[in-house]
């Protein structure tokens, strides 16, 4: 009886031994590396059929969009590509003001975003 006891008190031994040896190494776990967004232009198109050429910036965690000469812009629900802007507590939210290409935007929206929009670039 004693006999039989040992052998499986070394078998048991052996088994979970040999289970140890064959774990993997545990990798510290690291955030996937963010992918980019897309470098060129992308011309996006209003509801009112005006054309507007904007970029892309940073990955899929922080991203941002901009008309061609840096002004930030913000994507309403109605599809609409408005500025964005900074309110009272510092925080970037949605103008009233749609957004432009440089060459369209009026006197007055010029002075606009001097006083109110925010330049990425």
């Amino acid at each position: 009886m004693k006999k039989i006891l040992l052998t499986v008190a070394a078998l048991a031994v052996m088994t979970v031994m040999g289970v140890h040896a064959q774990a993997p190494a545990q990798k510290p776990t690291q955030k996937p590396a963010g992918v980019p967004a897309y470098r060129g232009i992308i011309e996006r198109v209003q509801p009112n059929g005006q054309k507007l050429n904007t970029y892309l910036h940073g990955d899929e965690r922080k991203h941002w969009m901009t008309t061609e000469d840096g002004w930030q812009i913000n994507e309403t629900p109605a599809l609409w590509y408005r500025y964005a802007k900074l309110n009272r507590k510092g925080e970037v939210v949605t103008s009233n003001r749609r957004a432009h290409n440089a060459d369209k935007r009026s006197k007055c929206e010029k002075k606009w975003l001097e006083k109110h929009g925010i330049k990425k670039n």
